[in-house]
Formats: structure tokens, C-alpha cells, sequence
């Protein structure tokens, strides 16, 4: 009874959505982690550019939350809400990208340094083979990590095999490294070009001085800052750093990160919103991350909280509550990396 009531739902949820919808989320319980493709053939799959749209750089991109997708700087929409992979292991990674995909999610990320790159390509491949989606339909993050920035044209090339596509939807650098950073992204810039990479980022840029410095030395705009970024630590002054360049600001760690869930779970003013529209702690949070314009990737191996983080697209905060949640920012971080 209890897997048909999850069928039915998964079912609701994908036919209140576009199939290019981003879904997810997490619940009281869940392990929060993240932060932190297929026609698999070798040559570029350049059939979503025809609806590729304008670049929005310069502007503050708005998060449309009946599709559940962003305009990027780079002209490709993003998925809003999607799963992280981070501390997955490989079983546990392709079961739960699977069910992301097989609910309705369409944002999965991953990282070279997670070592399940390749157990991400395995369960989109299989959720294409079974018709769950298509390879447009997804959007794939993938990071190269600090070890590999003086070798990053390899190591692009690396994540495309070990992921199995033709082409990664973003990439982005792992963490700031001033030493070698800068060679690191002109070599994404050169992908992008090759038709590798559609877009490219940045993650771990804490100050608006180190995200500049690798601005004004390279050429194409990141089109996403991916921190740590929660109730307790709201990122607000890289955030409205960031809108000059129409620059998006994802969160990892959304609701916490594991062994932080519960303090944020348990907070009292995200308690009674909670009780006040029949949710879970975790939804309350993924949708004030929405509201907020910030791109959410919780992580979690439960596929019943991985349904139930889809499940954030049925109400609405009001701006009372908004603000009620705002109020918590102690710019406070749970991780040291």
C-alpha cells in the first residue's frame, strides 16, 4: 500500500511539472549532503541550442517557480531544486539518482573528487532507457577539483568519460585557488567553446575581492557561485555581490549539512511555519531557499525523502514568513572547507 501511495504521488508530481522542472528537497531525518547525460556517444549534442535563450548577463536572474527553472547568464535554464551526491557512495548514488529522475527531479550534482561520477552516468542511463526522461531533459553539475587545475583540459575530458555524455551542463571549479585557478577556468572557457561545457562556474568564493579577481582575469561570466548557504548562514553579502554580473547563487548544504539537520529542523520559528501549512521542517526551508532566489541541491540516499524534497512546488510562503526566516541569518557556517 505504502509503495502505490508513493507511485501516486511521484505520478501527481510529475504531471503538475514540466518535464524540465527541478524538483527536490529533504526531510527531518535525512542525511543532507551535496556541495558541497544520454545519447552517450562522442560527438557534441548540440540539439538544445535552438532553445537556448538570450543571456540575462547583468541582471538579477529571476527564479520561475511554476517551471522550476532559472535563466542562467549563459542562456541555458537550470533546474532550481535538484540533488547533490556529495559522501554517496556508488550504490547508494545510482539508486538515488534514479529516483530523483524517476520523480521528477532533473538536476543532479555531482563532483570528480565524490568519486561517483560514473555511478551518476549509470542511472541516467537507465533512466533514459526505461523513457523516465530524455538527455535534454537533465541538467548535470559536475566540479574539478584543486588537484587538477594544472591539468584541466584533461580533466574535463575525464568527467565526460567517466560520466558518459557528450556534453556536462555545468561545471564548475571546486574551490578558490589563486595559484592556479585562473589557467584552471580559461580551460573550461576553451570546452565551453568546443561545445563540452554549455555553462561554468565557481564554488568555495567566500569574498567578492577573490570572485573578481578571477572575473576580471578571464572571459566568459560564471553563471553560478555554488556555497555553503542555509537558514544560519544566508550568504547575503556575495549574493548582492553577485547580481552585478547576473551571476546565480547555489546552495550546498541547503538545509545543514549531515549532523546540522537537526539544528535547523528544530528551530522554532521554521517549527511553526512548518505546523502552519502541513510540512516538514526540510520543505519549509527548500522553499524559502526558492523564494530567496537560491538554487538548492540537498542530498539524501532515502528515496522516500528524496520524493518528499520534490514536494515544495504546492504552497507558498508568504513574505511574513519570508522575512520570519530571513531574520535567523547569524552568518554563521557549519563547514570549514
Amino acid at each position: 500500500m505504502k509503495k502505490l501511495t508513493v507511485i501516486v504521488t511521484a505520478l501527481a508530481l510529475l504531471l503538475s511539472f514540466t518535464a524540465c522542472s527541478a524538483l527536490e528537497g529533504n526531510q527531518s531525518s535525512q542525511e543532507q549532503t551535496s556541495q558541497p547525460e544520454t545519447s552517450l556517444s562522442s560527438t557534441p549534442d548540440t540539439s538544445a541550442e535552438d532553445s537556448m535563450q538570450e543571456p540575462s548577463n547583468n541582471e538579477t536572474a529571476q527564479f520561475n517557480l511554476e517551471t522550476g527553472t532559472v535563466l542562467l547568464n549563459s542562456g541555458y535554464e537550470m533546474p532550481i531544486i535538484g540533488l547533490g551526491t556529495f559522501q554517496l557512495s556508488d550504490s547508494e548514488c545510482e539508486n538515488s539518482v534514479y529516483h530523483a529522475l524517476l520523480y521528477g527531479g532533473r538536476l543532479i550534482d555531482t563532483a570528480r573528487i565524490y568519486g561517483n561520477e560514473e555511478a551518476v552516468g549509470r542511472a541516467i542511463q537507465r533512466a533514459i532507457d526505461e523513457g523516465i526522461c530524455t538527455r535534454e531533459e537533465i541538467f548535470v553539475t559536475t566540479k574539478m577539483w584543486t588537484a587538477d587545475y594544472d591539468n584541466a583540459d584533461a580533466a574535463i575530458d575525464a568527467s565526460l568519460e567517466r560520466l558518459g555524455l557528450d556534453y556536462i551542463d555545468l561545471m564548475i571549479l571546486h574551490h578558490s585557488q589563486p595559484e592556479n585557478d585562473v589557467e584552471a577556468y580559461q580551460a573550461m572557457e576553451r570546452a565551453v567553446e568546443d561545445g563540452k561545457l554549455r555553462s561554468i562556474g565557481l564554488s568555495n568564493y567566500y569574498t567578492p575581492e577573490d570572485f573578481d579577481r578571477l572575473v576580471n582575469a578571464t572571459t566568459i561570466t560564471p553563471a553560478l557561485l555554488q556555497n555553503e548557504t542555509h537558514l544560519y548562514h544566508q550568504s547575503t553579502q556575495m549574493k548582492e555581490h553577485l547580481e552585478q554580473y547576473g551571476t546565480v547563487l547555489e546552495s550546498w548544504f541547503p538545509l545543514g549539512g549531515r549532523g546540522q539537520t537537526q539544528i535547523l529542523f528544530n528551530d522554532e520559528t521554521v517549527v511553526s511555519i512548518a505546523e502552519a501549512h502541513d510540512k516538514t521542517s526540510a520543505q519549509i526551508i527548500l522553499r524559502w531557499h526558492l523564494q530567496a532566489g537560491n538554487i538548492a541541491i540537498p542530498g539524501s540516499s532515502n528515496p522516500d525523502h528524496i520524493l518528499e524534497n520534490l514536494s515544495v512546488f504546492d504552497f507558498e510562503l508568504s513574505q511574513e514568513e519570508m522575512d520570519r526566516l530571513t531574520a535567523l541569518d547569524r552568518n554563521e557556517r557549519f563547514a570549514d572547507y
